[in-house]
């Protein structure tokens, strides 16, 4: 089997796993989405995901959105930065990158919209809110984000779009569901308060069933459609 079957299989299989799941959950699959997580694999293997009809893909680093970038230069690919990110990486988001998934400060906030005004565009951004334990996970804090969101007002360049989380590391589902029910029931706070926050990025390769189950409209996959990742060559 060549790695574009491959590739093409683990895709398909993906794709029926989360409508299974959307329909487990009462919701139509349509109303979810998948983001390929393409970060540690080449500029080659986007290449053939790109021949299957993919075009968004999401990467942890900004120097790997760039040599990618170089690599395939001409290619329709929208970059979505969902690591952690340096204040001093935006220059090279606001140049590169379509959406950054990963908003958790207001020094980054402003960061990005300088550059971003010098770029002459504008940039979709989740919020991303810290539901998880580990004191390793990176994000918001909860109550924080009406504030948050309000000082994002003062940005134009940035499209808030809706928020983000990563769930803690846990063999127990419900502690796992928690985050993602937290993430969702915020979400409905700030929407009550006038916010228009439609989308929820939540849930991974592991745990994307329960964060569907509690309203994600995206989930971020990528070991079960690229497969394991060697760290070591990254």
């Amino acid at each position: 089997m060549s790695d574009t079957t491959q590739l093409a299989a683990n895709w398909g299989a993906v794709r029926a796993r989360v409508d299974e799941a959307c329909r487990a959950a009462g919701r139509d699959p349509g109303e979810v989405s998948i983001l390929p997580v393409s970060k540690t694999f080449g500029a080659d293997v986007v290449r053939a995901a790109l021949a299957l009809g993919l075009h968004r893909f999401g990467e942890n680093k900004v120097q790997e959105i760039k040599e990618k970038a170089a690599a395939l230069a001409g290619e329709a690919i929208d970059w979505v930065v969902i690591g952690h990110l340096q204040t001093n990486k935006a220059k090279d988001v606001a140049r590169l990158a379509s959406e950054v998934q990963s908003l958790d400060r207001l020094e980054l906030a402003e960061a990005l919209h300088h550059r971003l005004q010098l770029e002459n565009r504008t940039l979709d951004v989740l919020v991303q809110v810290k539901t998880a334990r580990e004191e390793s996970k990176h994000g918001l804090p909860a109550e924080a984000l009406p504030a948050f969101l309000a000082h994002l007002q003062v940005y134009p360049t940035l499209r808030v779009k809706g928020l983000m989380t990563l769930a803690t590391l846990s063999e127990d589902p419900t502690e796992v569901r928690a985050c993602f029910r937290q993430l969702r029931e915020l979400r409905d706070q700030c929407v009550a308060e006038g916010h228009e926050l439609l989308r929820l990025s939540m849930g991974m390769s592991g745990d994307f069933p329960l964060a569907i189950a509690e309203g994600a409209t995206e989930v971020r996959i990528g070991t079960a459609i690229f497969g394991n990742r060697s760290y070591a060559s990254a």
